[in-house]
């Protein structure tokens, strides 16, 4: 098999790109292929691979504003000519999964979500995007453009993998077609268990700073109970995090990867107040014995084990958030039965399960193409 990846940007560092990580690490002969490649944002670990960016990269500020050309990200996707390929993977929120394919390519589509500002969160997209209320209105014509493209576009892909029981159920929903369930790989081996004297008292959350994650949820539960809380990350939505928080909240920033285990194993509990695809920071926290408090939608709900590895909250408020901490106590967890639930979602399992899911389905592709 020839093989070939397709992500749909390298200008952040998160989850999905955990999981294409993965992926070259299985294929390192294939190249990346990417709408457009920041390596000043981009995880170091790309830096010396093979990858072909999109008419994009070559704009006017079409790396550090590449959020301006969405209404020809399609095009851009469409731009990649994959013919010689026998296997595309993508690993897509987004666009990766439009990318035009032969006959004799089989595509599988590892799915992240169905593109959320098209459908999920379409109307919160547009209410938090940082533009005049004239902008606000002339938007959503160019989405609905969009969006009638990524639902013909989702019908290009042979295979879909979800990475969560959230997101299979939304891939029916939207796209009418059938998955796979598999979850990202986490590379928990990193993460340790640390002795107890060694826990601090502090909350510990963090990822990209952006609206849906829900960071000013914890800010205001936090400055009303006086608990200190370290955010790490960063991201458009931080100067306004800043302003909101009080003095016992501490912006880390991007920090280094041992500092995070380090954190991770130290705090009292990691918090996820958002509605995650699934949530690969939750399972490094718990992977270092940490208890995890997260909202109940989601990822979450097929993470974290209400009472033994973490706790659940039902609603989305700062209220409840500060319900939950009231009282807490991160010493009633046994670290040994939170880092076990961790485990099942090792990186060994997924390669293996993967490489095999590709396989068979390529045997199938062949007997059904000759």
């Amino acid at each position: 098999m020839k093989i070939a990846l397709v992500h749909d940007h390298l200008a952040q560092d998160g989850g999905a790109e955990n999981v294409l990580e993965v992926f070259c690490e299985m294929w390192p002969n294939a190249p990346i292929h990417v709408l457009v490649h920041d390596p000043k944002n981009a995880n170091p670990y790309f830096a010396d691979k093979d990858i072909r960016t999109s008419f994009i990269q070559r704009l006017p500020l079409g790396v550090k504003k590449y959020q301006w050309y969405f209404p020809m990200m399609p095009a851009a996707i469409e731009s990649f000519d994959l013919s010689e390929y026998d296997v595309v993977i993508s690993t897509s929120s987004s666009f990766a999964k439009g990318v035009v394919t032969r006959p004799g390519t089989m595509h599988i589509s590892y799915c992240h979500t169905p593109t959320r500002f098209l459908w999920s969160d379409t109307h919160s997209y547009v209410e938090e995007l940082g533009v005049n209320s004239f902008l606000k209105r002339i938007i959503p014509i160019f989405l609905s453009n969009v969006r009638i493209w990524d639902r013909i576009a989702a019908e290009r892909v042979d295979h879909y993998i979800a990475n969560s029981l959230a997101v299979q159920k939304r891939i029916q929903k939207y796209y009418h077609q059938e998955s796979t369930l598999m979850y990202p790989p986490v590379d928990v081996a990193d993460f340790q268990i640390v002795p107890k004297d060694q826990v601090g008292d502090f909350f510990l959350a963090g990822g990209r700073l952006v609206p849906y994650k829900r960071f000013d949820l914890l800010i205001d539960a936090f400055n009303k109970l006086g608990k200190p809380l370290k955010i790490f990350g960063n991201g458009p939505a931080m100067a306004d995090l800043q302003r909101r928080a009080g003095s016992n909240v501490e912006f880390l920033g991007r920090i280094s990867d041992e500092e995070l285990r380090r954190l991770y194993s130290t705090c009292a509990a990691f918090l996820n107040p958002q509605e995650e695809d699934f949530g690969i920071t939750m399972i490094e926290a718990m992977a270092s014995g940490r208890p995890v408090i997260a909202y109940n939608k989601g990822g979450a709900t097929e993470i974290v084990e209400d009472g033994i590895s973490g706790k659940l909250v039902d609603y989305q408020t700062w209220e409840d958030f500060a319900d939950a901490l009231i009282g807490f106590d991160p010493m009633a967890f046994d670290p040994e039965q939170v880092r076990a639930r961790a485990l099942t979602f090792r990186v060994d399992q997924f390669t293996t399960t993967m490489r095999q899911f590709v396989e068979d389905r390529w045997e199938e592709f062949q007997r059904r193409n000759t």
